[in-house]
This record gives structure tokens, C-alpha cells and sequence, in this order.
């Protein structure tokens, strides 16, 4: 994994070097494909879009649903692809600022091709104030009608929670939590799982809405690695063919990380160059 080489794709789970064509034709008959990220990376998003590129070349019928806007506001993401906004007119019905608040540059590669192919963009994410509404109190105590159309997730696999114990900081002062099982741990857990969960139903009710069609979402990586997070819930919705790509900038991963990594230039500093 170590000396694998820029530019190619390779399978974590033994290391072998990937056709790019044989695995874009494996995604291709996916149900969804989700794509890992890094949010402040402009080579990870031009990586998205390379991807989604092929991925279109393929299949005809393809969404691509966004975690970076909360249901809310898919008119804005509809008139945008109809070519009936502007960018800066786009970005302000979507909120962005308020919402996202990252650099929009990152993104509008993506945004204008989707626009470009009348590719539909779904908002699959919900409200943020739902996210720690129901850490704090739970399911069970938000009402049906305030859930954003998430439904409740399926309880969160001990490997997950393990995970989301470690990528948090493990162990440390201060911290009351002392394992991944603690109770005390519980909170966070429903909180990272309220997004797993918005984003798979987002994704699966594309899916359906648009006849079965490919939807390729664009997500943050930790809600993707192992299948623990956004892929666990979208099989417990039915959608079992759902392939998981990531980036990859060197180095040893674990087996069963993705499908598929691949393998980004080296950067000169900590962040890919902005485009010019």
C-alpha cells in the first residue's frame, strides 16, 4: 500500500493495483456509489468529479446526491440544474454560507457539471439542529413530523462505535467516556448516526424517485469508512449494492476500509492548491 503509485486505484484489502476501467464498470451497476472526502480538499473534489465523469460516461439514469445541503433546500438545487440562477443566486437560496460555510470554489466544478448533463442534485442532508436534538433526547422523543423524513437508525454496530471512539480522540483528560461501549458515549453516537441515517434515506428515496437510477453521493469520508456509517443504514433501507471509494494519500489502511482507494498526488503542504 505503502509504494503504491500515484493516479491508480487500489484494493485495500490486499494491496493489488485496479483496472480504473474494469472498477468504474463494477460501479456503474451499483445502486449508489459513494464518494469519501475530505471537505477542505480541492484534489479530493476534482478526484469526485473524475469519478462521476466515468460513472456518467456508463450509466444514463445518475444522480448525485450532497451532504452538503439539508433538504430544505432542493428548489434551489432544482433551479440551478434547469439553468434558472446564477452561481452567487444559487449559493444564496442553498444557504451555503449559512450552512456549509466552506470555500464554494471546492464544489462548483461538480455543481456546474451536473448543471452542464441536467444531472439531478439532491440535498440529503437535515436540518442540523436535528443532529443534536436527538443526541441529546433520542428518537423517541422527537416528533414524526420533526424528523426532517429521517427514520430512526439502526442501532450502531460495536465496530462503529469503537471507531467513532478512536477517530474522536480515544482515551484522553476530560473526557468521560473511557471506551466506545460507554454509556457516556451514547450521545455522540446518535448525533454521527442522525447523519448517517439522513444521508442514506436521502439516498435511497433517490433512488427510487428516479427509477432506479445510480446515485453517487458526495460525503464526508468518516461517515463512509468499513461501511459502518451511511452504507450500514442504507442496507438496512434495502440498498445492498452500494460501493464505497476514497481517496488515499499513502500509507497502511485496514482491510475492508472501501472498495477501492486511490492513490492522490503528494502534497506540497497541507492542502491541495487552490485552482487558479
Amino acid at each position: 500500500m505503502i509504494g503504491a503509485e500515484p493516479g491508480t486505484w487500489i484494493s485495500p484489502d490486499d494491496g493489488a493495483v485496479l483496472s480504473h476501467q474494469e472498477l468504474m464498470a463494477c460501479m456503474a451497476k451499483k445502486q449508489a456509489v459513494l464518494l469519501g472526502e475530505t471537505h477542505d480538499r480541492y484534489d479530493i473534489h476534482r478526484w469526485q468529479l473524475s469519478v462521476l465523469t466515468a460513472l456518467h460516461a456508463l450509466r444514463g439514469d445518475i444522480v448525485v446526491g450532497f451532504e452538503m445541503f439539508p433538504r430544505a433546500v432542493q428548489p434551489a438545487l432544482d433551479r440551478w440544474v434547469a439553468g434558472e440562477s446564477d452561481v452567487a443566486t444559487f449559493l444564496e437560496e442553498a444557504r451555503w454560507a449559512e450552512v456549509w460555510r466552506m470555500d464554494p470554489e471546492l464544489y462548483l466544478p461538480i455543481f456546474h457539471f451536473c448543471r452542464q448533463f441536467a444531472i439531478p442534485m439532491i440535498a440529503v442532508n437535515c436540518r442540523r439542529a436535528l443532529v443534536s436534538e436527538i443526541g441529546r433526547l433520542g428518537w423517541d422523543a422527537i416528533a414524526i413530523e420533526d424528523r426532517d423524513g429521517v427514520t430512526p437508525a439502526a442501532e450502531a454496530l460495536p465496530e462503529y462505535r469503537r471507531y467513532l471512539f478512536g477517530i474522536t480522540g480515544g482515551v484522553r483528560p476530560g473526557r468521560e467516556a473511557q471506551s466506545g461501549e460507554a454509556p457516556e458515549f451514547d450521545r455522540f453516537v446518535r448525533a454521527q448516526q442522525t447523519w448517517d441515517r439522513a444521508f442514506a434515506c436521502g439516498i435511497a428515496e433517490a433512488h427510487a424517485a428516479h427509477g432506479g437510477a445510480l446515485v453517487v453521493g458526495i460525503i464526508g469520508r468518516g461517515h463512509l469508512e468499513y461501511g459502518y456509517g451511511t452504507p450500514f443504514q442504507l442496507r438496512d433501507l434495502g440498498i445492498s449494492e452500494c460501493g464505497i471509494l476514497l481517496p488515499h494519500d499513502g500509507g497502511e489502511v485496514g482491510p475492508g476500509i472501501a472498495h477501492a482507494l486511490f492513490r492522490l498526488q503528494p502534497l506540497a503542504g497541507d492542502k491541495a492548491e487552490r485552482p487558479a
